[in-house]
């Protein structure tokens, strides 16, 4: 996109500059999606008279009587209180242009972009765009604690041009993370930086910073709690439980984009936490011993019912699914019926890729087959293909309706069994 498709100043008696994420994605030669407006020298009182329309609340924001597109006037802010939202805000017009990019987070947001494509870069952005370095402006950067899950998040967005934290910005964010002021972070707020990492191509990249800089341990200290809790070497030569979560996280990222199977890698062994470590490295029941622990978080941290209703699952039923071939046609039906896979199949499915998630990520194990996955589909679409109809047309009501049906499926299932039998694909 070129910078006049990318901005054009239609109010030439206002300096107008483009900020932020926008100037920072085009240098990148990324896809812009937000467009973010900065006036300069301006007063609320010209901006209306323009025909701009007033929205912000805590500070000065318009919408462009045009395009509906967001205006705010440059500002600086001074720390007044606890949290994300204890600032006083400045946005007289004497306010320059570098004074409201000092207050950005890191240097690689505090650019800006003049209508004529002119970067101004008082803080050395393109520098550290060049050299993949997230570096935080100034020593503000304290002031807000929402900026360590930003950070985070803007590390796992990057991963993929190998972008890293400034060493003395990792100090910073582990300061503010033993301060106390995550705490003051709403749960919505949490969740929203959370969500929004799911989504990205290496999710992994947030959670494991957080726990770099010890925010994981005030924001969700169960999965903290994994790291250095060893599983057996045979089928984890990763040890670690918390470096294993991260790597199901990882492969839960490449078999799908649904937050709720990212969300369900996250979950599924937090019951690990809770193991005596005199039994280490076994964790014996800790599928079920985790099921608290995810209520827990997801309550605490608002959690969409989806995301949570996955996620138990998971936590309680993947070693099911990884001795599927050892599993008796009544255990198989059991599952399927928990799983309620006659009205929602499609969350078995993503059951189904969460476990193949946890298979897959373990050291040397990401190409490893994992039938589980098709034999399970198989039992699923041919269990569920038996209904109620046939039998209600042979005449069976009430209870014996329930139990053919019961009988039925249970044949299907062994059939399944059967067939994957005679073609050797059971180990």
């Amino acid at each position: 996109m070129s910078d006049k498709a990318l901005f054009k100043n239609d109010f030439p008696e206002l300096n107008v500059y483009l900020v932020g994420g926008a100037v920072r994605d085009k240098l990148l030669d990324r896809q812009v999606k937000d467009l973010d407006f900065l006036v300069v020298g301006s007063t609320p009182a010209q901006m209306i008279d323009l025909g701009f329309i007033p929205v912000g609340k805590d500070f000065p924001v318009f919408l462009h009587p045009k395009t509906k597109q967001e205006y705010a006037l440059a500002r600086t802010e001074r720390k007044q209180g606890h949290g994300y939202t204890g600032f006083v805000c400045d946005a007289s017009p004497t306010v320059t242009i570098e004074e409201d990019l000092m207050r950005r987070d890191l240097t690689i947001n505090a650019m800006a972009m003049d209508d004529k494509g002119n970067i101004i870069d008082p803080y050395n952005g393109q520098s550290d765009l060049n050299n993949r370095i997230l570096r935080h402006v100034s020593d503000a950067f304290v002031e807000d604690p929402l900026r360590v899950l930003r950070v985070a998040r803007f590390a796992s967005r990057y991963a993929y041009l190998d972008f890293a934290i400034a060493d003395e910005t990792l100090t910073l964010m582990t300061q503010l993370s033993g301060s106390g002021e995550l705490q003051t972070l709403s749960a919505e707020r949490i969740w929203q930086e959370m969500q929004r990492s799911l989504t990205q191509e290496n999710p992994q990249v947030f959670f494991k910073v957080l726990y770099e800089c010890k925010a994981l341990l005030a924001l969700w200290p169960d999965l903290h709690n994994l790291w250095n809790v060893p599983n057996p070497a045979q089928w984890h030569p990763e040890i670690c439980s918390g470096i294993h979560t991260m790597m199901v996280l990882e492969q839960a990222a490449k078999l799908s984009d649904k937050t709720t199977v990212r969300f369900a890698a996250l979950c599924h062994d937090l019951g690990k936490g809770l193991t005596a470590q005199e039994k280490w490295p076994s964790h014996h029941g800790h599928e079920k011993a985790g099921l608290p622990l995810v209520e827990h978080i997801c309550k605490q941290l608002r959690v969409p019912n989806d995301h949570k209703l996955l996620a138990l699952y998971v936590c309680e039923f993947h070693l099911h699914i990884h001795k599927a071939f050892q599993l008796k046609a009544s255990t198989l039906l059991k599952v399927l019926n928990v799983l309620d896979v006659w009205r929602k199949p499609e969350l078995f499915e993503d059951f189904l890729l969460s476990c193949k998630a946890d298979f897959l990520g373990r050291l040397n194990f990401e190409n490893k087959p994992y039938p589980q996955f098709d034999f399970m589909m198989d039992v699923m679409n041919k269990a569920r293909s038996v209904n109620a109809k046939e039998f209600v047309e042979q005449g069976l009501k009430g209870n014996a309706i329930k139990e053919a049906l019961v009988r039925q499926r249970l044949s299907e299932i062994k059939l399944v069994i059967k067939k994957w039998e005679l073609e050797e694909q059971i180990d």
